[in-house]
């Protein structure tokens, strides 16, 4: 490559198989921090043959909510100047809003949990008139299951709401939705990169957790345990299994559907089943997705190898 890649991320941990295989390879690239960075808007040529967009939604728990919202200008300037931006400025616009989310599952005709979208603690219990409870509150830009809080019933609500205890995040927006019992005790994560199906995985939870980062999950659905090459230290906690599996054709189509409409070149959906009906729900949209742990042991190959073979075709 003339020029290297650069790979923009502020988590420690996350993308060491990524660098490692990059390394392997023996392609350049540099690491680039939007915790604390600089870009000329004057400037005609950019230094890299491809920028790779890791910014993470949950970065503000990170001390680096000062990245969030610099990238968005950042994202923007790279693709005037023509750089291939991977998850570039569309792709994380959706990363970083539910409520957008919700958006584009309703403008694709998709299924998602009913919700409604506020910007004050005064209208939450307005909200959820019309709401099977229990309800979760979301804020708006979460990520790695920040924010998440779910309420058994409206009196709940109103006495958190009159105690000021809500936190809405660092836009000041969140999502009061109905909480979906999953069926069978799981939800499916599935991975798209290019826009196109790469695999899938049944996590399973006991549903008081919202934090399912497949990277942290060290144990398949058999009892084995998984070698976790990221995201590692707080895993062997978690209680969560995971195993591979193959969605429906049309799950696998919608999934598409969602990230070629929403730019996002690598990411991850997850839905589940509502046990109460039997329906099928998508609820989260996920730009900054992390690989499974030991993916060669859960779903059969290594999606990294085939992660750093896509970098390549878009930098060419």
């Amino acid at each position: 490559m003339p020029k290297p890649f650069a790979i923009y991320h502020e988590h420690p941990d996350w993308f060491r198989p990524l660098f490692a295989e990059l390394e392997k390879r023996g392609i350049p690239f540099v690491r680039l921090d939007p915790r604390a960075h600089v870009y000329d808007p004057a400037e005609k040529e950019s230094p890299y043959s491809l920028v790779f967009n890791r910014m993470s939604p949950s970065a503000y728990l990170r001390g680096g909510v000062q990245g969030m919202f610099f990238t968005v200008g950042f994202m923007a300037h790279l693709e005037r100047l023509g750089v291939p931006v991977v998850n570039g400025l569309n792709g994380f616009s959706i990363e970083i809003s539910k409520a957008r989310q919700l958006t584009l599952l309703e403008t694709l005709g998709l299924p998602y949990p009913r919700a409604r979208v506020i910007n004050h603690a005064s209208k939450v219990v307005e909200a959820s008139e019309g709401l099977r409870f229990p309800v979760v509150v979301k804020a708006n830009i979460g990520g790695s299951g920040a924010g998440i809080v779910k309420y058994a019933s409206c009196d709940s609500l109103a006495t958190t709401a009159a105690a000021n205890g809500f936190d809405f995040g660092v836009d000041h927006t969140a999502l009061v939705q109905e909480f979906v019992p999953a069926r069978g005790g799981h939800i499916t994560r599935l991975e798209t990169l290019g826009g196109k199906y790469l695999y899938a995985i049944k996590v399973y939870t006991t549903g008081e957790s919202f934090n399912l980062c497949p990277a942290d999950i060290c144990q398949r659905a058999d009892g084995v345990e998984l070698v976790r090459g990221a995201c590692a230290i707080d895993a062997p906690k978690t209680g969560l299994k995971v195993e591979g599996y193959t969605p429906p054709p049309d799950v696998i189509a919608a999934c598409e559907r969602i990230m070629q409409t929403a730019g996002i070149d690598v990411g991850g959906i997850e839905y589940m089943i509502d046990d109460r009906d039997g329906t099928l729900a998508y609820y989260d949209i996920n730009a900054l997705s992390n690989f499974v742990a030991d993916a060669v042991n859960v779903v059969g190959f290594d999606p990294f190898a085939r992660l750093v073979d896509y970098l390549v075709k878009r930098a060419s």
